[in-house]
């Protein structure tokens, strides 16, 4: 690992910055906290200015994938309508509620930066 990946993996002592599991040491994603949004096409970005290593957290892959070039409380809000999306449209997800394999929460979305865990593993 090169020494600015490692910069942006110790951020967290190698969790994902959102979900909290355990990185692997290759196949984790720099995600910019603060999104850029880029612009494949016309190879441009919106707020280039935040294309920096301040601005980029170690994830894993499938919460870089899931966030994107959300804000934060975007994905934040994303993640609390998969429950909303899962009742809608997966059968087998209400079935197997029915017969009490799934449990579900009114939790809020907390990410693992925010979390007590975290504020320890960063001291």
């Amino acid at each position: 690992m090169n020494a600015k990946r490692k910069a942006i993996w110790d951020k967290s002592g190698g969790k994902c910055w959102y979900c909290g599991c355990d990185l692997p040491e290759k196949g984790w994603h720099a995600d910019h906290f603060q999104p850029i949004r880029r612009n494949w096409w016309t190879d441009t970005c919106i707020h280039p200015e935040r294309d920096h290593a301040d601005n980029k957290v170690p994830c894993c892959a499938s919460c870089n994938i899931q966030k994107g070039s959300l804000t934060v409380e975007q994905f934040r809000e994303k993640i609390a309508g998969f429950i909303k999306s899962l009742n809608l449209y997966h059968t087998q997800y209400a079935v197997a509620k029915r017969f009490g394999l799934i449990q579900e929460t009114k939790q809020p979305v907390v990410f693992w930066f925010e979390s007590t865990n975290a504020k320890e593993d960063q001291a």
